[in-house]
């Protein structure tokens, strides 16, 4: 008899004890709950509840233990609460890499390259004849010899500087980034958490950058009414506030970061799922959440071409998928000859670290 047969689903991703199962657990949840060690836990313990995730051989009990004998949690004197530590912190960034990038194709070693040939970092497919000036390192002596034979034969075997040949070499570029967070309330409106995403893909970039491209700088601006820098630190306490969305200020503010980079590349990310709402003038805010203000969203697109003739690109990942808040993001990409992606939450990583790998990729003049 043809056709398929349904059994019931049962899940097998669920953490079955253990330290190393039930942290990557925590860990997920402080994303959640803003760095609340204290809520984080009580959450473990409904999910405990649940699902079983301890045994009799060790419980959650064990499992808070051995978070404060590894540096993980750290007890308030206080209040006899739990707060997270810095390791904690670095292992969210950690975990948040290996999520959104671990399965994406590794490259290989070195940082990115630019198309520009010369005398770079690291050899690419290209060959040509030996210039003054020219590192003996470049030279392929393999090739040089081939040459010298076929161009002076083999019994009286010379070689001249015409017979060497040597390898191009690519430019390794350092790039600036300034990655934009829109916190405000809209972000956790109509039953949809995306603070979380976009937080989790700030610390994967963060932790990319430190590890991988060390000399390259990321700078992290929130935007709500104002905007204002944060720390790599501050990152797993992110939380959304009761503000509008001031674009302008968070680009302002983007632009002042990256003009005292002394880098050739830069570039801004700007995560957000909503048009302008909001402009500060003076000690006032001018706010109007209704429709497109034109007001705001003139002042905001005379930033973008402020940006274009910076020669800093806007990356803008909208979010949302509200038409005419497209409509405006398409104006806002072209003012700044930037890029747009309408993005899920689930790819928001993927887009960003191929834009990032991407962008890093340019001619050095």
């Amino acid at each position: 008899m043809r056709g398929f047969g349904f059994s019931k689903f049962k899940p097998n991703q669920i953490p079955k004890g253990g330290f190393e199962e039930l942290l990557k657990l925590f860990l997920e949840l402080l994303n959640y709950t803003s760095g609340d060690a204290g809520e984080a836990l009580a959450w473990l313990n409904e999910l405990d509840k649940q699902y079983n995730l301890t045994n009799d051989d060790y419980g959650m009990g064990d499992f808070i233990d051995e978070l404060k004998q590894k540096g993980y949690l750290s007890e308030d004197s206080q209040s006899g609460g739990f707060n997270i530590t810095s390791k904690t912190e670095q292992s969210i960034r950690q975990s948040a890499l290996e999520e959104i990038f671990g399965k994406l194709k590794k490259s290989g070693k070195g940082n990115h390259r630019s198309p520009q040939s010369g005398q770079g970092d690291e050899k690419n497919a290209e060959r040509r004849e030996f210039e003054f000036g020219d590192s003996l390192d470049q030279i392929d002596m393999t090739q040089s010899i081939h040459n010298a034979q076929v161009n002076h034969g083999i019994g009286d075997f010379m070689m001249t500087e015409r017979d060497l040949e040597v390898e191009e070499m690519d430019y390794k570029t350092l790039t600036s980034t300034v990655l934009m967070i829109d916190i405000s309330h809209s972000m956790i409106l109509y039953g949809e958490d995306r603070i979380t995403p976009a937080k989790k893909v700030a610390m994967a970039l963060a932790e990319l950058i430190r590890t991988k491209y060390p000399k390259d700088t990321l700078d992290i601006v929130v935007f709500g009414n104002d905007a204002w820098p944060i720390t790599l630190q501050d990152l797993p306490y992110l939380q959304v506030g009761p503000y509008h969305t001031n674009t302008y200020a968070g680009l302002e503010l983007a632009t002042d970061l990256l003009r005292r980079r002394k880098t050739h590349n830069k570039q801004i990310f700007m995560i957000t799922d909503g048009k302008p709402t909001c402009l500060k003038e003076g000690t006032k805010y001018y706010k109007n959440s209704i429709g497109l203000d034109r007001k705001v969203v003139n002042k905001t697109l005379n930033m973008a071409a402020q940006c274009k003739r910076l020669k800093i690109p806007i990356t803008t990942f909208m979010i949302a998928k509200d038409p005419y808040l497209q409509q405006f993001v398409r104006q806002f990409t072209e003012t700044n000859g930037g890029k747009a992606f309408y993005s899920s939450l689930n790819g928001l990583g993927e887009y960003i670290f191929e834009d990032y790998i991407k962008n890093r990729r340019k001619t050095v003049r």
